[in-house]
């Protein structure tokens, strides 16, 4: 037989694109249309319907960016259309080929009642099925004028990321608003050959089944008729129905199929926006389910949910009878889907906390795993945080993004750092998007890494990000894979239930160790660094303001707790955790937003932290200590002058309190501050010539110039915001001409030089390096004006340490990683996350570096001429992105970061804290004794705080922070009734002993427990 594959291959594609497409709606009639275009920020239905109207031509321009237009949109079905599927259909002049990120509109009746959305590829509301011939059709619909900021892929400078840079032209062209009929057998014939035709190019060329397909289409399409297209479809699909009958092989691999419709809930566009577009997409949803009986959808996000709720009520229900009737599956139980890396801990089980009570509250259900397709990485705390919360498994998608090495597994135990296990799938689809075309069929069975004894993997289908969620046009696909030879087989289910099978059949699975590194996006550790240090500044004010007004509402008569504020100031919080804010990856008016949020919460714990001290009475000027490890610290006082006092971890004391002798004096002599414990020498060109520890003999902590700022090249192969590459380090200059060095503080408690520096592009630097009594931690407090475009700015401590591995802080705990690059997965960390520290040791001797907001840093290894071997850290300062903010960084930045000679992990983490939660100096009268305090070494207070119930009980979170085991007593200062271990959600999992007023706690290795303490009235 001749091979007429080509001819027949192409013979479908264009019957199918020009032909059958094109027959899909029999008839149509134009609706008449009305705009009226909105002033500024959207406004409510009411609003919009009582606005005045003008007459709307098709072809006509409309839409200035992030503008928002009314249309009033008239019909009537046309008598002769009686019993037919009728449909609007609507084209607001859709561009590209990417569903979101562009026009999109809700339609409304004209009581406010939302119907559906509209979407580049989910043009159409029903109408009526069958028709009533007559029917007055009367619309009001809202389209949003987005523009598409990543246009010419990713590689176009643009200001359409504000409205204040945006201008006014209109980007769109209004094509089709009509009143059509649906023909659904030229529809299903439509899919018919979709499918059969995906799934014959999928196949291999020597595979029978592509061969049969392929002729079954050329017979079939011989019965089309090009004159009555409507009138030969149920032939031609009569012809296709045993290539479409015939069974997957018994082997097929199984795809879970779950609804999904992934909305960063800010990106290219507001959060402003993410609420209309979640409205949008979430009244497809509710009316997909309402077509198809079969129909699950997974969304997560609880921020989201609530957002509909309060603007969107009548979404709102439907969402709440989709869930009731088991079409609707809330998943992830967090507020956000959040950065996987850079939150804090109670960051982290915050998100679950908030989270997972919405799901409880609202729908009464728990959720059972944690979804996360598109953060950037997640950290190796993640299994612990995620059990805690009360979940079973995990979902992620992104590590198939890595540059360098393939991730080995698709289903699999991930191990954290305490031990904990938690089951895991990476979907081999390969997206969160999926929309079942044979070629993701295809894949999903070719990458799936479990072949042999796992048999299914699941994905997530459905247009995300504003493109209307999941299709009818999908659904009528996964029908069709159910059970088709050649492909996978596709069933549409819960996620829950896709897990409890994958891990029933697959339950001694792989084990993956530690954190879950994405070999990309590796600057969104730096990017937007000023939305970076809010969040970690709201994390500490957090805390600290939980920690006294805890301790007010124990010991000050007539104060009350701030439960409802301190709820929704850490949702706002959360909020901004999402995965393309805090990582920085955002259009400039999210970031724009987010730094005056960041303002505003500190403004507002400032406050809250202010009341509750004053409520404990005054008593003359006192001293807070907020983290969990006593201070002894030189403080600056009301009037300025210097007090070095001690003060209890979580607790307070008198000014100027002290135990034992007084620390030696700080000395300043020309360039060198000396304060007994460590002598710093900073050389003319504003760079550390030496540190020498004193405690140790005098040993010189550098091999080389310590903190030397380095200002890199900086142009990533793709994604500005996102990424650093590896040839970042080639190009680069080192910032070595001060301007001035000078003594700004000589004080036998302080002791401070201030560099000066100018480069670049107007860019100044200003340091203050301080040195304190009592303390061998050297500050340098940093005054950035950066104007650079594509630049990275490092700092750098070569430290004279052969460090087998670097330890840096993630969420309760730290992580190791190799200093050295034996292999490509070691090599491929060239730049990584941390928290509040850094450490580098070898047997006998450490150093830390701390940092306050910072986030990214580097470490490497070399060996010198005299054998030696240097191992520098360098933290990650600023960049300059592009893309998609032109002014990323741009302006002002304030930070300290600091070296600490001589560390253990127990010092790092103590100071850690101590640099990221500043003592406060206050007129009151305190307390005597902390809340709650701990003995124990690597027993450490996280959280001190009022349950949720508002019940008056005590809740303190706390874990072991070395990385051994630890024991200790935690004592309370208040009488204790009662106490109990709980799960994140302060449920009690079970009694803890007690011995008085206090608590025996026993952990392993980063363990966290969550300690609930009744208190005796």
């Amino acid at each position: 037989m001749h091979d007429e594959r080509r001819r027949i291959e192409e013979r479908v594609q264009r019957l199918h694109d020009q032909r059958i497409k094109a027959a899909i709606y029999a008839a149509a009639v134009p609706f008449e249309i009305e705009a009226w275009q909105a002033p500024g920020e959207p406004v409510p239905f009411e609003e919009a319907a009582a606005a005045s109207y003008a007459p709307f031509e098709m072809g006509t321009p409309w839409g200035p960016p992030w503008g928002t237009t009314w249309f009033r949109m008239r019909g009537r079905v046309p008598a002769e259309w009686a019993g037919r599927r009728v449909e609007a259909v609507i084209d607001l002049g859709f561009v590209g080929d990417w569903p979101g990120n562009q026009a999109e509109a809700l339609v409304h009746l004209t009581d406010g009642t939302p119907l559906k959305a509209v979407n580049p590829l989910n043009q159409y509301v029903a109408i009526a099925n069958p028709a009533v011939g007559g029917e007055e059709i009367d619309y009001l619909v809202e389209a949003a004028s987005n523009p598409d900021i990543l246009a010419d892929d990713f590689s176009k400078i643009t200001p359409m990321g504000d409205i204040r840079t945006a201008g006014d032209k209109p980007l769109y062209t209004f094509r089709r608003a009509d009143l059509a009929v649906l023909d659904e057998e030229v529809w299903h014939l439509d899919l018919d050959i979709q499918v059969l035709r995906e799934l014959m190019l999928e196949l291999g060329e020597h595979d029978p089944r592509r061969h049969e397909i392929t002729h079954a289409l050329d017979r079939a399409l011989d019965l089309l008729d090009l004159d009555d297209i409507a009138g030969s479809a149920a032939d031609v699909r009569a012809a296709l129905k045993p290539a479409l009958s015939k069974p997957a092989n018994a082997s097929a691999h199984i795809v879970s199929g779950v609804g999904h419709a992934h909305i960063d809930s800010a990106w290219l566009w507001p959060i402003r926006e993410t609420k209309r577009k979640t409205s949008r997409t979430f009244s497809n949803v509710t009316s997909l389910a309402d077509e198809y009986e079969d129909f699950i959808f997974a969304c997560s996000q609880a921020q989201q949910y609530e957002w509909v709720r309060d603007n969107y009520p009548k979404v709102w229900a439907r969402i709440q009878e989709s869930v009731k009737k088991g079409q609707w599956a809330p998943v992830g139980g967090m507020w956000v889907e959040a950065d996987g890396n850079l939150p804090g801990g109670e960051a982290v089980a915050r998100q679950f906390v908030h989270g997972k009570r919405f799901f409880i509250e609202h729908f009464g259900v728990e959720t059972k795993g944690v979804w996360l397709p598109d953060s950037f990485g997640y950290t190796a705390s993640y299994p612990q945080l995620a059990k805690l919360a009360g979940n079973e498994w995990f979902l992620t998608q992104k590590i198939s993004w890595n540059q360098t090495n393939k991730f080995p597994h698709h289903t699999f135990w991930w191990e954290g750092i305490d031990g904990t296990r938690i089951f895991t799938h990476f979907p081999p689809v390969d997206t969160y998007n999926a929309r079942f075309s044979g070629e993701e069929m295809a894949r999903a069975t070719r990458n799936y890494q479990e072949k042999g004894v796992g048999t299914r993997s699941l994905a997530p289908f459905g247009w995300g990000d504003g493109g209307g969620g999941p299709t009818r046009e999908i659904m009528e696909r996964a029908r069709r894979l159910a059970d088709l030879e050649g492909s996978p087989k596709v069933v549409v289910e819960h996620p829950d239930e896709f897990f409890a099978k994958a891990r029933e059949e697959y339950p001694d699975a792989p084990v993956w160790v530690g954190e879950l590194y994405l070999e990309l996006h590796r600057a969104t550790y730096t990017s937007q660094a000023r939305t970076k240090q809010g969040n970690r500044r709201s994390e500490h004010k957090l805390r600290e303001a939980e920690l006294w007004a805890t301790t007010a509402a124990l010991h000050a008569p007539g104060y009350a707790y701030p439960h409802d504020k301190l709820d929704r100031l850490w949702k706002t919080v959360l909020l901004h955790q999402f995965h393309d804010i805090l990582p920085g990856s955002s259009i400039a008016w999210v970031h724009r937003e987010a730094e005056a949020e960041y303002a505003r919460v500190a403004e507002e714990v400032e406050a809250l932290t202010a009341e509750a001290v004053a409520a404990l009475g005054t008593g003359g000027a006192r001293v807070f200590n907020t983290s969990p490890a006593e201070r002894r610290e030189v403080v600056r006082t009301a009037d300025g002058s210097l007090a070095h006092t001690v003060v209890p971890a979580n607790g307070s004391a008198p000014l100027g309190t002290g135990t034992g002798e007084a620390p030696s004096p700080v000395t300043v002599e020309g360039r060198v501050l000396d304060n007994g414990l460590v002598r710093v020498e900073i050389a003319e060109d504003g760079t550390l010539s030496s540190v020498r520890d004193l405690r140790a003999g005098g040993r010189e902590v550098l091999a080389d110039q310590g903190n030397l700022l380095r200002l890199h090249t900086d142009l990533p192969n793709y994604w500005d915001a996102w990424d650093v590459d590896k040839h970042y380090k080639n190009r680069y200059t080192d910032l070595l001409d001060a301007e001035s060095v000078t003594v700004v503080e000589d004080d036998p408690l302080l002791g401070s030089i201030r560099v000066e520096r100018s480069f670049g592009n107007g860019s100044r630097i200003t340091q203050t390096i301080s040195l304190r009594a009592g303390s061998p931690r050297i500050d340098f407090e940093t005054d950035i004006d950066w104007h650079e475009a594509e630049k990275f700015l490092k700092a750098g401590f070569p430290v004279d340490i052969r460090a087998a591995h670097s330890s840096a802080e993630i969420a309760f705990g730290h992580i190791q990683r190799p200093t050295h690059t034996n292999t490509t997965w070691e090599s491929a960390r060239f730049e990584v996350s941390g928290h509040r520290w850094v450490h580098l040791g070898e047997p006998g001797y450490g150093v830390a570096v701390i940092n306050d907001s910072t986030y990214g840093h580097d470490v490497s290894r070399t060996v010198r001429e005299d054998g030696g071997t240097t191992t520098t850290v360098r933290l990650s300062l600023v960049r300059a992105p592009r893309i998609p903010d032109p002014a990323a960084d741009q302006g002002r930045h304030h930070f300290t970061y600091a070296l600490l000679p001589g560390a253990t992990i127990a010092d790092a983490v103590a100071e850690g804290y101590a640099l990221n939660l500043p003592l406060r100096v206050a007129d009151s009268a305190g307390t005597a004794e902390p809340v709650v305090s701990v003995d124990g070494e690597g027993v450490t207070i996280e959280a001190v705080k009022l349950a949720d119930d508002t019940s008056g009980d005590v809740v303190v979170r706390l874990y072991e922070s070395r990385g051994g085991r630890a024991q200790g007593i935690l004592r309370t200062s208040f009488p204790l009734a009662g106490a109990e271990i709980a799960d994140l959600l302060e449920r009690p999992l079970s009694t803890a002993d007690t011995d008085g007023n206090g608590v025996p706690v026993t952990l392993r290795p980063f363990e966290i427990q969550t300690l609930r303490l009744a208190v005796r009235k």
